[in-house]
């Protein structure tokens, strides 16, 4: 494993996610502000680790591996403790319906890359934008901070839903013509 900075950025951001957690369910009066700004500073780390990855030619393969799983896990962790948090099904619905989507799109790439068609599943714009309402849904909803930063992270919520569904349907649109191949290789 390279230990490059855009690695090392990765890699914090794996060893956030406990203590992201643990701040949570912290019995202390900021919690929800103090993960809020943990999962913020994950983000950024997301955004930061990507950028230097290109501008420094410093791309390896276990950043390729390990920058989608510490997303996913940060995400996927968050979207259960809303989950628990909210108890409601304005809430829990989108975040089953976000993480199914992560699984689904994961299984789809690595089948893709499987047939040497990785291209074809590669992340879209749709999918950038998708990721930025999901975090600012996420922070917002978290901090808890008043009813109106919390009202926006449902709108957020809401949008990153519907980008969430919109593209995993372009992505599974765009592979149907490789699925269907293989279908009729059995």
């Amino acid at each position: 494993m390279p230990l490059t900075i855009p690695n090392l950025l990765t890699l914090l951001r794996v060893v956030l996610i406990p203590v992201f957690l643990a701040s949570f369910f912290a019995p202390t009066e900021h919690r929800y502000l103090i993960a809020a700004f943990i999962f913020w500073f994950a983000a950024g780390t997301d955004i930061l680790d990507g950028y230097l990855a290109r501008k420094l030619n410093q791309s390896t393969k276990f950043g390729a591996f390990l920058d989608p799983v510490a997303d996913k896990v940060m995400v996927c962790g968050a979207l259960v403790l809303l989950s628990h948090d909210y108890q409601s099904v304005w809430v829990t619905v989108p975040a089953i319906v976000m993480i199914s989507r992560e699984i689904i799109i994961s299984a789809l790439r690595e089948w893709m890359a499987e047939l040497g068609k990785r291209g074809i599943v590669a992340v879209s714009i749709w999918g950038k934008i998708k990721t930025a309402a999901q975090m600012l849904a996420i922070i917002a909803l978290l901090s808890r901070y008043n009813e109106t930063v919390i009202n926006i992270g449902f709108g957020l919520l809401y949008i990153a839903t519907a980008l969430t569904i919109s593209s995993m349907i372009s992505y599974l649109w765009a592979a149907s013509a490789s699925i269907k191949e293989q279908d009729q290789e059995i």
